[in-house]
């Protein structure tokens, strides 16, 4: 059996007085799997990243990365992982090439194997008759390839990926699972945050759902829609007014509670057709008529409502990318004693 790759336990981190971002998260990521976090923004999933690549430092809590302490061993944990943020970090002005050539001196690799590494990627993720294009022309899907290409000068064991596909068109979020899906087939082990629930579905050999600082489920894409206990009958309202009337009527018609998403509602159906035929008949007897009803399998999307009550992208209060100046200057401390430390 693999070894753990990534190791966090109980990790708190709080902001200010009252912005618990992390309230006691474990994390484990075996060697040469993905680890999905999933949440909704706000959930402290780009927070416990932070502590994980060592940008930011727990209040409380212990984590190890490719074997060494995030807190004791900093240099080597950074000399260990690749990171890729929400947002391409390449430098603008420079080409795809020389951006790749500069991590690579960055990382102290020799001139020559900067220069062959940097052609090696630009090749592997289809840049390279772009390589010599600054990368202020590329557009959105090449430069967040660029920033996954740089996060792999290195060649490290552990790559952090913090919501990679965010704002990608499906063709280029298509493109980058695919090279995702090569690098764990090679060995690398990653730890991949997102919102898609999709995403998650299709890359993760492990699911931690994250809501409001907390781990509050975790297991594969089967066990936790096994939770759901079967199939959903899906409901769709013509407005939230109408799915509010529609989530009344249709209490106690599955076997469980039904959930409701905007215009949605959704009734747990263990009992198959027998479900979806008390639905119509309720329905009826309210005077209420969808605008569609499926009988289908359960899938993540009805996993983290069940779970949280609310969709994966639903915005929050207390979103990472707003926990305030105080994490934010944690944050560019850290990220400047990391330059040149590995990327």
């Amino acid at each position: 059996m693999s070894r753990p790759a990534i190791v966090a336990r109980d990790l708190v981190k709080v902001f200010g007085k009252d912005v618990r971002a992390l309230d006691g998260v474990s994390l484990e990521a075996r060697e040469g799997t993905v680890l999905g976090l999933l949440g909704p923004n706000g959930a402290g999933k780009t927070t416990a990243v932070n502590i994980l690549t060592t940008l930011l430092r727990p209040d409380s809590g212990v984590a190890e990365v490719a074997g060494f302490d995030v807190l004791r061993q900093p240099a080597r944990v950074r000399g260990s992982i690749g990171l890729a943020g929400q947002y391409a970090a390449v430098d603008e002005n420079l080409t795809g090439a020389e951006n790749l050539a500069l991590i690579g001196r960055l990382n102290h690799l020799p001139t020559a194997t900067c220069r062959a590494r940097a052609a090696e990627l630009l090749d592997r993720f289809a840049l390279a008759a772009a390589a010599g294009r600054p990368a202020k022309t590329y557009s959105g899907g090449m430069r967040r390839r660029l920033d996954l290409a740089a996060a792999l000068v290195a060649r490290p064991p552990v790559l952090f990926l913090d919501e990679p596909t965010t704002g990608l068109d499906p063709r280029s979020r298509i493109d980058l699972w695919n090279v995702i899906e090569s690098l764990v087939r090679e060995g690398t082990t990653v730890l991949l945050t997102t919102q898609y629930l999709e995403e998650a579905d299709r890359l993760a050999d492990r699911i931690s759902v994250v809501d409001h600082g907390r781990v509050i489920a975790e297991g594969t894409s089967s066990e936790l829609k096994a939770r759901l206990g079967g199939a959903v009958v899906e409901v769709r309202m013509a407005d939230a007014e109408e799915a509010r009337r529609a989530d009344s009527a249709l209490a106690g018609a599955g076997a469980g509670e039904a959930t409701l998403d905007d215009q949605v509602v959704r009734v747990p159906a263990v009992a198959g057709t027998s479900t979806l035929t008390e639905v119509v008949r309720r329905l009826d007897a309210a005077g209420l008529v969808a605008r569609s009803l499926q009988l289908r399998e359960p899938s993540l999307d009805d996993v983290f409502l069940s779970l949280t009550g609310h969709v994966a992208e639903q915005e929050d209060a207390t979103d990472d990318g707003s926990i305030g100046a105080a994490a934010e200057d944690e944050r560019g401390s850290r990220a400047r004693e990391t330059a040149g430390s590995g990327r």
